[in-house]
């Protein structure tokens, strides 16, 4: 779903305390690619908010975690999400608090803060249409004990993974892939965040298709 007014007039109201936060609002930078292209450091969500106008997330998982202190058991909400804007970033995040709707907030401001940039294309040697309609070869992500493997799969394959991982694929505009995972990916947080580590490595590479933007 795409975000809700409360982050539009958190932007309105928006302040900038970094460097890169100012160099934004003044237009020296004008996409969150060049941040990362860059690799200059990504302190606020509003950063976010501002370049990806057209951000959504998703909720993953919700819960309530108990703690035991001297005064008695304390009951929070665990809140999961994945923000991205289907055409190349995503990011996971988590939010802890006594009410649902402050949870909901940490996370996505934390699912902002983790967001990365995703390198996409066709790496099927079955398909080769050149379309960035799956990934470019094939990456690994880990998380805890959860590990998974996604590899390129041809045009109308298809997600072939977890409903997890469905989610943070389709929020990063990645439409056909094949997966493997190991581990016990029943832990939704652990599971979201190795699929977001494995594709963080696709752009960790640069393909022959970029060699002709450097």
């Amino acid at each position: 779903m795409p975000m809700n007014a409360i982050d539009k007039e958190a932007l309105e109201s928006w302040v900038p305390r970094t460097r890169v936060g100012k160099m934004v609002v003044e237009g020296k930078i004008t996409s969150l690619r060049e941040i990362f292209d860059r690799n200059l450091p990504l302190l606020e969500p509003e950063i976010v908010d501002y370049l990806l106008p057209d951000l959504k997330y998703e909720r993953l998982d919700v819960g309530i975690v108990q703690k035991v202190t001297d005064a008695g058991r304390r009951s929070r909400f665990r809140v999961v999400v994945v923000v991205g804007n289907e055409d190349g970033f995503v990011g996971v995040g988590s939010g802890k608090a006594r009410q649902y709707l402050v949870a909901l907030r940490k996370a996505l401001r934390n699912a902002k803060l983790n967001i990365t940039p995703v390198r996409r294309g066709c790496g099927s040697w079955e398909c080769r249409c050149g379309e960035p309609h799956s990934i470019p070869f094939t990456v690994r992500g880990k998380s805890g004990s959860v590990v998974v493997i996604i590899k390129p799969a041809p045009k109308g394959t298809g997600l072939v993974a977890g409903d997890v991982a469905k989610a943070v694929l389709r929020m990063a505009g990645i439409r056909d892939v094949w997966t493997e995972t190991f581990g016990k990916t029943k832990t939704t947080l652990n599971f979201a965040k190795a699929v977001v580590n494995a594709l963080r490595n696709t752009y960790k590479f640069v393909t022959p298709v970029d060699w002709l933007k450097v």
